[in-house]
């Protein structure tokens, strides 16, 4: 039976997991790392984790799954999609860097 409590967790989880399909798409399309915070990412993994653990640890004595453990491992998968999305952009954007090197090394020496 699904109580007021677990309605509430579940639309928290909503809410919050509405955003990562916008930070997916925008990831997958600006291409680059910068200004984004890896940490910050893996720090909300934990705590949807802690939030998961909390979930099966309940199941485990009581033999009831409670619904909003779903939303949690949605969740928690999204912002996974993202972090792997971090680190392809962060070797983009030192590829990019590298071969932009060449070019701006150039363009500073003709100055002087």
């Amino acid at each position: 039976m699904i109580d007021v409590a677990q309605i509430c967790e579940i639309g928290m989880l909503c809410i919050f997991g509405v955003s990562w399909p916008f930070n997916i798409a925008k990831s997958l399309r600006s291409r680059t790392a910068k200004g984004k915070s890896v940490m910050f990412e893996l720090l909300v993994i934990l705590g949807y984790g802690f939030g998961l653990y909390g979930k099966i640890w309940v199941s485990r004595r009581t033999g009831v799954l409670a619904y909003s453990t779903w939303f949690y491992i949605a969740d928690i998968l999204m912002v996974c999609v993202d972090v792997i999305l971090y680190f392809r952009n962060t070797k983009l954007d030192r590829i990019r860097d590298s071969a932009a090197a060449p070019e701006t090394a150039g363009i500073s020496e003709n100055i002087d």
